[in-house]
């Protein structure tokens, strides 16, 4: 079978590393693909550089596999305080970060801490420190 490629392969496996990290899920199925590639006999290497992980990663789900089996696979809830936005409006913000902030009713090319945090204000009700929507802004438009 010949090779085949894909156009653009550097932003589209950009585009898919979001999607996998996006949810609890679909982290859990992309820890299931590693356990199941060192199952097939990859080593911790091999299958960090196949699923873009560290080998320390891959060693760490091997471990929490083998001692808790499936459920050691899963995540534990995140200490911390709760987001101030809902999973809702978080979705619609990272799509709005994507999109130019002129098309949001500001006159800036680019989203940066600032913009950000008056657009929070604006069309969210939100008031987030400079730092806060900085940490945001690389976390939601990365």
């Amino acid at each position: 079978m010949r090779r085949l490629s894909i156009v653009d392969a550097k932003n589209k496996e950009q585009v898919i590393w979001r999607e996998i990290l996006r949810s609890r899920e679909s982290r859990y199925d992309h820890r299931l693909h590693g356990i199941l590639s060192v199952c097939r006999g990859l080593s911790c290497y091999e299958t960090a550089a196949v699923w873009g992980r560290s080998p320390r990663a891959v060693e760490h789900w091997v471990r929490r596999y083998e001692t808790r089996g499936l459920t050691g696979l899963q995540e534990k809830g995140k200490p911390g305080r709760p987001s101030t936005l809902t999973s809702a409006e978080a979705a619609r913000l990272q799509r709005q970060l994507m999109a130019d902030p002129v098309r949001c009713g500001w006159p800036d090319r680019r989203w940066n801490g600032p913009l950000l945090r008056a657009h929070l204000a604006r069309a969210y009700n939100r008031s987030l420190s400079l730092r806060q929507c900085q940490r945001l802004l690389k976390r939601l438009a990365a």
